[in-house]
């Protein structure tokens, strides 16, 4: 019964969010292959398990070669997981990790968090901005209901360029496995990494209407993929920290 009930609400979300979210997911592509079309860079980060993102779009078979992961090890939860929930909920932090990546004007860049609500998502989207890159953001609408940790009450959305809705309840998890109300099955993830491969492929499409074919990694196990990856990799390693 759980995982009937857990198919049914991941099927409800992503319905919800391609229902839903098209046309802002369309204008988030055309922003990326503005980007992409000037030879800039698509920068990722997200805290605790929206930096699931990051790696998704990162390096990896169909992704752009021109994703940057801003992979700070201080919100991941191999650092330490009740770490990575404070830091988050921390203040000042965003310049400090920003100093080590070159973001530029006229790059993207995509932010994620399902809340929305923690000062260090927040102000890394306005550290960002504040650069000149266009920000994306990917948050739950269902959280502009709730406080706000942030100091003056912004939510992620408030900052972005555009924020698009990944329809994830409050709490994120969708089936109740405990009489106490305890829920498990969170669909943030799947939601949220839907969104962002839709962006990249939204933007690939404008890139192809453009006479311009999108500079994609293949999957290391394919025929050819060696060189063509690796040619990829000589032209963005000087401009992405972790290639």
């Amino acid at each position: 019964m759980f995982v009937q009930q857990y198919s049914d609400a991941v099927f409800r979300v992503l319905h919800e969010v391609f229902d839903q979210e098209t046309e802002k997911i369309e204008k988030a592509g055309a922003m990326l292959a503005d980007t992409l079309q000037n030879d800039g860079l698509l920068h990722v980060f997200g805290c605790g398990h929206s930096h699931i993102v990051e790696e998704e779009l990162f390096f990896r078979a169909g992704g752009l070669a021109a994703a940057n992961a801003i992979f700070e090890t201080s919100v991941m939860l191999h650092e330490g997981a009740s770490k990575s929930s404070r830091i988050e909920r921390m203040s000042g932090y965003a310049p400090l990790v920003l100093e080590g990546y070159p973001i530029a004007s006229g790059d993207c860049f995509l932010i994620v968090s399902s809340s929305g609500i923690n000062p260090f998502p927040i102000e890394m989207a306005q550290e960002a901005k504040r650069r000149g890159a266009k920000v994306i953001g990917i948050s739950s609408f269902l959280y502009l209901e709730k406080p706000s940790r942030e100091a003056n009450g912004l939510h992620l959305p408030d900052v972005c360029d555009l924020c698009i809705d990944n329809h994830v309840p409050v709490g994120d998890a969708t089936i109740e496995v405990r009489r106490d109300g305890t829920r498990a099955g969170p669909v943030s993830s799947l939601a949220s990494v839907c969104i962002a491969n839709s962006v990249v492929l939204a933007a690939c499409d404008r890139l192809r209407e453009r006479g311009i074919e999108p500079e994609v990694y293949k999957s290391g196990n394919c025929e050819g993929s060696d060189a063509h990856n690796a040619d990829l990799i000589r032209r963005f390693r000087a401009r992405i920290r972790h290639l």
